[in-house]
């Protein structure tokens, strides 16, 4: 029984998503813009103009507002917060909620949001939860450098997300032609 336990601790560490080291949240407050996403049921009337935008609270949490427009054409919002992890302590694995405070002790009401990967200049990330279900590459502006979209896909891919069904928010949301120094 031990060794079964001890096997299953190291196939859970081996399977561990790495994240950003040294991620600045002051620097990652702000708007991004969706540019493409893993197909989840909390966006599923989502139809365009998804963004999220991110500011830092006196207590040290992270004011959350979503929205997108719907088939209709209607702007939806959701509000929420977002803390670190308490149980890592790194900045770059983040829990968010949109259920209401008093549910907040509750632990189920509190969903991963992990930094995966980031650019130098905080102009583009790769999002996703630990369990491999939710993705999002989202950037400060589109379109996105079809290389940073590229190298992005790839790190997904590399720790085992479905990148198959990413599904981008927009066709022009990824430049045809970058702009190049």
């Amino acid at each position: 029984m031990l060794l079964l336990v001890l096997l299953a601790g190291q196939a859970e560490a081996a399977d561990t998503l790495v994240t950003v080291a040294d991620v600045d949240l002051a620097r990652y407050m702000g708007r991004w813009h969706q540019i493409a996403l893993l197909p989840n049921r909390f966006q599923d009337f989502c139809v365009g103009d998804t963004t999220a935008d991110y500011s830092l609270r006196d207590d040290g949490r992270v004011r959350v507002v979503n929205q997108c427009r719907d088939a209709s054409g209607a702007l939806r919002r959701a509000e929420g917060v977002a803390r670190v992890n308490p149980r890592y302590g790194d900045p770059a694995r983040l829990e968010v909620r949109f259920a209401p405070a008093w549910l907040g002790f509750l632990p189920f009401v509190w969903g991963d949001y992990w930094i995966l990967d980031l650019t130098p200049d905080y102009g583009a990330v790769l999002v996703g939860a630990p369990d491999r279900d939710y993705l999002w590459i989202l950037a400060r502006e589109a379109p996105l450098d079809p290389d940073i979209y590229a190298a992005f896909v790839a790190h997904a891919r590399r720790a085992g997300f479905p990148v198959e069904r990413l599904v981008l928010e927009d066709p022009a949301a990824v430049a045809a032609d970058p702009p190049r120094d």
